[in-house]
């Protein structure tokens, strides 16, 4: 068996589901050591950096005989949950496809860019230097990248996250925000002493409803397309017979390059602002949680044109933009250049992932003449 897809099994037989997104999941220690432990018998320098109690970085260094400059492979190794999944940590091979949790996001990612490394090793570096980074917590909160970055420093990386083998340089970003409609709290059958919150909060949604669409119609970003949002988590009220006195709204507004938390903090004042002119009764709030920006680097940087001539591309066809968010982002606007490119598959997030057996050793084999050429 290659070496890359024995240890692509080994890693998804490790349960590594993220402990911030199922509270007492295992998290991302057993597979940091199994990691650790192979960076170090394929000729690595290995540092364990903890990013969170508990849950710490993998990076593997190997030195060049020369000066040069340092590229850097990243890749996250905790999960999203496994519910619904039959055997999630069984990795199984059929037609050409690795099943089982993370098997695509982003386990044969992070394979293909470790067995890359052993390649690189075992011939030896010739100049400059090559960081391989196995990171926690991208799945939540991207903890992991940010405490690498902290730390390390690179002239470029590549991000291992699936792309189908194309070369990915730019990504949307995202921005949680929390609405909260206030009424007041009266008995069901005294509708003049009540106002409902629930039926306040679907005005907001209604309003939502009609920006989506016009984000979704209107002007969009040549790599990562149109910008757009969902309602993601609603509750409110007490019980059946009373009048809800309080309504929360969770919603994700994803972001395209050019756009940032304010630019969606106005959208959503603005929608606040109408409903309180339409009726002075109508209160209302809203807050940002969380975010993450965008991400978008230069077709003409030199990293992106050097893995186009490492993978033999013929044209910048395989230049193209995700929908989804990844630590890209951190490296980026810590100053490192990144792209994205990995192994394809299907079922991210689903209740049957699996990676492309042949894309796997695609990308390690792409991944290690770009270690050499740069």
């Amino acid at each position: 068996m290659d070496p890359v897809l024995k240890l692509l099994r080994e890693l998804v037989a490790i349960d590594s589901v993220n402990p911030s997104l199922v509270p007492g999941a295992a998290g991302e220690a057993a597979i940091a050591e199994a990691i650790a432990a192979h960076l170090r018998r394929i000729g690595l320098d290995v540092e364990m950096q903890e990013a969170a109690p508990g849950r710490p970085n993998v990076v593997g260094v190997l030195e060049g005989r020369g000066r040069g400059r340092s590229l850097m492979l990243c890749g996250h190794i905790d999960t999203v949950g496994v519910e619904g999944m039959a055997a999630p940590f069984d990795p199984v091979e059929r037609d050409g496809r690795l099943y089982g949790r993370g098997s695509q996001d982003m386990k044969g990612g992070v394979a293909a860019m470790i067995d890359a490394a052993r390649v690189v090793a075992a011939e030896g570096l010739e100049s400059g230097r090559l960081i391989v980074a196995a990171v926690v917590d991208e799945e939540y909160g991207s903890a992991g990248a940010d405490a690498l970055v902290a730390r390390w420093r690179a002239d470029a990386a590549v991000v291992t996250e699936p792309t189908d083998l194309r070369i990915a340089i730019g990504h949307k970003g995202f921005c949680w925000m929390e609405v909260e409609t206030r009424g007041r709290a009266a008995h069901g059958s005294r509708p003049k002493d009540g106002r409902d919150a629930i039926l306040r909060m679907g005005r907001v949604l209604h309003e939502l409803e009609q920006l989506d669409r016009r984000l979704q119609s209107g002007p969009a970003h040549p790599l990562v397309g149109a910008a757009s949002l969902h309602a993601s988590l609603i509750a409110g009220g007490r019980e059946l017979s009373s009048y809800p006195d309080r309504c929360t709204l969770k919603l994700e507004r994803r972001t395209i390059p050019g756009e940032d938390d304010e630019v969606v903090a106005a959208e959503m004042e603005a929608i606040l602002a109408r409903l309180r002119a339409a009726d002075p009764e109508f209160d209302a709030t809203c807050a940002r949680m969380f975010s993450r920006p965008p991400y978008a680097l230069d077709a003409d940087h030199a990293l992106p044109r050097a893995l186009s001539r490492a993978l033999a591309a013929a044209d910048d066809d395989r230049f193209v933009g995700m929908s989804f968010w990844t630590d890209a982002a951190v490296l980026g606007s810590a100053g490192i250049p990144s792209v994205l490119f990995g192994p394809g598959g299907a079922g991210l997030h689903s209740v049957e992932e699996y990676v492309d057996v042949q894309d796997v050793l695609r990308c390690r084999d792409v991944l290690a003449a770009l270690a050499r050429a740069w």
